[in-house]
């Protein structure tokens, strides 16, 4: 059982999937379609559970991503990278995009994808924007299904009933829609009927079901017709990042055609509006008969002689007849153009109109019981075009039914790489090499500070150039000098790289390793029992042998400067003692630091403020000065405080200046 082997799923649960889709086949599709809005409507699933499910059915619920903020850059990485994508449906697939430990098959798709034309990146965006998942329409349905077999997946959708053996075919009739499956049908099927035999196709047993299935996901569906049409017009492009979409969609060439069939229900419109208009058109054929005698009667004359004047007075019937003779012509006349309509009114129901539409009285009358017969005969019609059309379409889009679910799929993972490419379009990114051990970027970029960057060229370990390949270094500088953006630039860069996609930089070589520690600012100075768990947890974390990358931010803080200093410098010899471990710390107290280990060979790099700008901004060289321990900014804050300050404040500021000039 495939479900019981993923972290977290006990056999309740995992019996509580197979009952929600129907079978654990359905729940593994389901799984590796990365349909988490789909999972989460399992009972008792929440979305967040939902969403680790599929990551660890997809591969990607590891232990790469080893301290919360790891995790929440990557989520942060994430967001900006869902955001270049057409629709819902491949954002939320997107989200399975996690570290792996092979990312050589998905940097092959994506550098395919990087290989696309931008501007049909760009249209392809927008022609996609309908695609979704396609979705099971929750409905019961009028038909009746008989069956020996029990068929308990289609008791939701309709009544499944099994016959007594004291039954007939005829005990069923009450039913308007029924589908015999099975011996004992009728020789011929009753209107609405569907005879199909002991093992017909499951999508003929109940066809509404299946064409509400094709018209439910119209939008979806259509989409993917007009990929089909672009790869018959050789529109598409032939790329390794849409090959498995092309192999997917060669069963659905009749698919267009196929949908096009879905509105084409012209025959029965037309005789549902015939019945519908079938008492209004008569009773006014009726009215027109009788107007066009009367006004032909108003000019008629018939002329009698004394003895036929005589005759009348003595014989009312020959009377009569003497005068249905003169004026039979006119009714009949009348009559027959009414039955001339009436015909082609009924002419594109393929009915025949009959001959006594009118009774023998006068004035005109139509005669009830043929209109009935017509009425009757329009309903049994209906019905059989209802059934015909319904079994048609069923019988050329059911079998299609599972390769659209598939092509959908590939469809969808299609347009996450397009969306990885575009993304890598507009923020300049480049795949990077992966190598054995350390980092380094060539004009890197932190793409998520909502300005465009000042690239840095920087790293560490044997992926570095000659002269910086130390395992182990200090950052030091300015405040607000780019530090804390460097450390996210590189925790960034080794997450994109370990995912198989591209990192914003114009080279870039990432060491693989298995864990990524990013351990951020403390948030100050912590009790005995904190610092004693933080010392535990960092301990553990640089003596472990695993191969790692640790991004480490201002941790002096977790306890007063002196002891800070002593604390980091054990931690820096256990780490530098890993040969797989590389690490990069930011730090205030690097002479101190340094002071501690008793060493004067370990590699502290410096981001330093030259000065003031016109506005008084901070002038920062962005990249790291290498083996330089860089100044500090309190002086210039102090002296951009003294130019914007007045009064008394501004004479303090002013003494305080001239302390930091005593110091040098």
């Amino acid at each position: 059982m495939v479900l019981s082997t993923l972290p977290g799923v006990s056999k309740r649960m995992a019996t509580k999937m197979r009952e929600h889709f129907g079978s654990e086949e359905a729940v593994v599709s389901t799984l590796a379609s990365g349909d988490v809005g789909r999972l989460a409507e399992v009972e008792g699933l929440s979305v967040k559970r939902a969403l680790s499910l599929a990551r660890s059915f997809a591969g990607g619920e590891g232990t790469f991503l080893a301290t919360r903020e790891a995790q929440k850059l990557h989520q942060q990485l994430l967001s900006h990278i869902q955001s270049f994508a057409s629709c819902s449906a491949t954002k939320e697939r997107m989200g399975l995009l996690m570290p792996v430990s092979d990312p050589g098959p998905r940097r092959a798709r994506i550098a395919s994808a990087m290989e696309l034309d931008e501007d049909w990146l760009d249209t392809q965006r927008k022609a996609w924007s309908h695609l979704g998942r396609l979705k099971e329409k929750q409905e019961r349905y009028e038909r009746v299904i008989v069956s020996n077999e029990p068929l308990e997946h289609l008791k939701r959708f309709c009544r499944v009933l099994k016959p007594a053996e004291s039954e007939s075919w005829k005990d069923y009739t009450v039913f308007k829609t029924v589908s015999w499956l099975g011996s004992g049908a009728p020789m011929e099927a009753p209107d609405g009927w569907l005879v199909l035999g002991t093992s017909p196709d499951e999508a003929l047993i109940l066809p509404e079901r299946t064409i509400d299935w094709f018209t439910h996901n119209r939008k979806t569906l259509d989409v993917l017709c007009e990929v089909i049409e672009s790869i018959n017009a050789d529109r598409l492009p032939h790329n390794n990042a849409l090959s498995e979409l092309r192999t997917s969609l060669e069963p659905l060439i009749g698919l267009p055609e196929a949908m096009a069939m879905l509105g084409d229900a012209s025959q029965i419109e037309d005789v549902a509006r015939i019945k519908d208009e079938l008492w209004s058109t008569v009773k006014r054929l009726e009215e027109e008969v009788n107007h066009q005698v009367e006004g032909a009667m108003n000019d008629a004359k018939m002329a009698l002689s004394g003895a036929e004047l005589l005759e009348a007075l003595a014989d009312g019937t020959a009377f009569q007849r003497k005068l249905r003779e003169a004026t039979g012509h006119v009714i009949q006349e009348a009559m027959q153009n009414a039955r001339e309509h009436l015909a082609a009114f009924l002419e594109p129901a393929s009915l025949r109109c009959p001959f006594d539409v009118f009774t023998d009285a006068w004035p005109a009358k139509i005669n009830r019981q043929t209109i009935d017969g017509i009425d009757a005969a329009l309903e049994s019609k209906l019905k059989a075009e209802k059934t015909e059309h319904l079994v048609n379409l069923a019988r050329q889009l059911g079998p299609m039914k599972v390769h659209c679910e598939q092509a959908v799929s590939r469809l969808i993972e299609a347009d996450q790489w397009l969306s990885v490419a575009r993304w890598a379009n507009h923020d300049r990114c480049v795949m990077p090499e992966l190598v054995d051990h350390g980092l380094w970027l060539e004009g890197g970029r932190h793409i998520l500070l909502g300005l465009d960057p000042d690239p840095v060229t920087y790293g560490l370990g044997n992926a570095a150039v000659e002269g910086d390949q130390q395992s182990l270094a200090l950052l030091t500088g300015a405040n607000s000098g780019g530090k804390t953006t460097l450390l996210e630039c590189m925790a960034f860069a080794c997450i994109l790289g370990h995912m198989g996609l591209p990192v914003p930089a114009d080279g870039a070589r990432i060491g693989k390793v298995d864990a990524l520690h990013i351990l951020a600012k403390a948030g100050g100075t912590q009790s005995a029992g904190a610092l004693e768990q933080t010392l535990v947890e960092l301990a553990t974390v640089v003596s472990d042998p695993t191969p790692k990358l640790i991004l480490a931010d201002e941790l002096e803080a977790i306890t007063e400067p002196g002891a800070g200093a002593r604390i980091i410098a054990g931690m820096l010899l256990a780490a530098e003692a890993q040969v797989d471990t590389t690490m990069l710390l930011v730090t205030h107290l690097a002479p101190a630091i340094l002071g501690a280990t008793g060493r004067n060979d370990l590699r502290v790099d410096g981001i330093e403020a030259s000065g003031l700008g016109p506005d008084l901004e901070l002038l920062v060289d962005r990249t790291p000065k290498r083996n330089h321990l860089a100044r500090s900014t309190p002086e210039l804050i102090v002296k951009r405080l003294v130019e914007k300050s007045s009064g008394n404040a501004k004479a303090l500021f002013g003494d305080i200046l001239d302390m930091f000039a005593d110091a040098e």
